[in-house]
């Protein structure tokens, strides 16, 4: 399915009177509006290949109908998110689950679409069919070295399926680790991994970046070699200059300061880029924002406040979603998550960085409270709607996405009993 822009005109015109009069309204409260809309248009956030299908949990999984059958068919619904919200004009593919079996013709058919090929993410967390080697006691931090050959072997196919398509950078991801204590020695699985790691890092092209995720717990939930930022920014500065942290929001323990992590990282130019997702317990893999908006806000804050002060030379960060459906229609929930993410960008965008500092220089704790608190409790819908409608985007995503029936359209076109590849 494809989305043509007189759709997307014919579904904004109804929209467009009351639009334009909250517009007014709201420039005449904020002087910068115009920078905050600017800033908006131009932003965009990958979209995972593996949230394009219905998530699972371990006791079942329950379909949407009308999934993507093939690599093909997730660029067109990615294509569909983008034409939409006009701030997803990436896709991240996870190997193996999407291998581009013709590279040209898969690059050209996201090329029409408008899309391009974000970072490329490995899996040494399966076991695939015909796999020499199993990863049951790890991958690249494995006692075999057999094992680690294999893993390494494989991050660097990933590495050449995304510079056939495009892509400059790749996520490393490990479950790595212990579910029992002295099951593994922490130091050489450590060592280990950092060998391994120095091997993919060496296959890098020059203009390539390597991300290095962490996560505490899960799959093995005694240890995990690399368990926090501090474990990934150490491997990373070991490695070189192309390599960074990667900070999905849903790899941490319970009430972590998640924006401190950010700051810091900054301060060191160390923050490679994002997963975007939300918790209520832990690695939830929710809609971004639906539990927690103003951490996300805060967070926001902080990037906001580190690309402006930037001495370090952190690189802009690489931005994508990382979530799982369950229960939701999964391109609904990215159109929402899309929206989660731009409110809190744009509400950080509105916080006096001038008053903020000089409320902080006072010790002013009040002031500095009421700073952030006025920004993100200020209704940025219509700044959205706005940084959307100037790029021919929808001014309201999900009411056009349903009003254009897309799921339905899908299911005639897929069939109702149609699986996403991977999750």
């Amino acid at each position: 399915m494809q989305i043509y822009q007189d759709q997307i005109v014919g579904l904004n015109k109804d929209l467009l009177v009351e639009h334009k009069e909250n517009l007014i309204q709201l420039s005449k409260k904020h002087d910068n509006l115009e920078h905050i809309i600017d800033t908006i248009s131009n932003y965009n956030i990958a979209i995972p290949s593996w949230a394009l299908g219905a998530g699972g949990t371990r006791f079942g999984r329950f379909g949407f109908g009308g999934e993507p059958n093939n690599l093909e068919q997730k660029i067109e619904d990615v294509g569909v998110i983008n034409a939409l919200t006009k701030s997803a004009n990436a896709v991240s593919l996870h190997i193996p689950w999407d291998i581009p079996e013709d590279a040209n013709t898969i690059k050209e058919k996201a090329k029409r679409l408008g899309l391009h090929f974000d970072a490329m993410n490995s899996n040494t967390f399966q076991d695939q069919e015909n796999q020499e080697y199993s990863y049951k006691f790890g991958s690249l931090c494995h006692t075999d070295k057999n094992v680690r050959d294999q893993a390494v072997a494989h991050n660097k196919d990933v590495i050449d399926y995304g510079v056939a398509l495009g892509s400059k950078s790749l996520t490393v991801w490990l479950a790595d680790g212990s579910n029992f204590p002295g099951q593994l020695n922490f130091r050489r699985a450590f060592e280990n991994t950092l060998a391994s790691l120095k091997e993919i890092y060496a296959h890098l092209p020059a203009d390539w970046k390597l991300f290095i995720e962490y996560k505490p717990y899960e799959p093995n939930f005694y240890s995990m070699v690399i368990q926090d930022w501090g474990t990934s920014h150490m491997l990373a500065k070991d490695l070189g200059k192309q390599a960074y942290t990667l900070v999905d929001l849903g790899h941490h323990l319970p009430n972590t300061n998640i924006e401190h992590i950010v700051a810091t990282l900054m301060t060191r130019g160390m923050l490679g880029g994002f997963h975007f997702n939300d918790s209520k317990y832990g690695d939830d893999d929710l809609s971004v924002g639906v539990m927690k908006p103003y951490q996300l806000f805060l967070i926001f804050n902080e990037l906001v406040f580190g690309m402006e002060n930037n001495p370090a030379n952190n690189p802009i960060p690489a931005w994508m979603i990382d979530a799982s459906h369950n229960l939701k229609d999964p391109l609904e929930d990215l159109i929402q998550s899309i929206e989660a993410i731009e409110t809190a960008y744009a509400k950080a965008l509105l916080i006096d960085q001038k008053a903020l500092e000089e409320a902080q220089l006072q010790n002013d704790v009040v002031t500095a409270q009421r700073i952030l608190q006025d920004a993100f409790n200020t209704d940025v819908k219509t700044i959205l709607a706005e940084a959307r409608l100037r790029n021919d985007g929808a001014i309201d995503p999900i009411s056009a996405y349903r009003s254009l029936d897309v799921r339905n359209v899908l299911i005639k076109e897929r069939g109702m009993n149609s699986t996403a590849t991977g999750l």
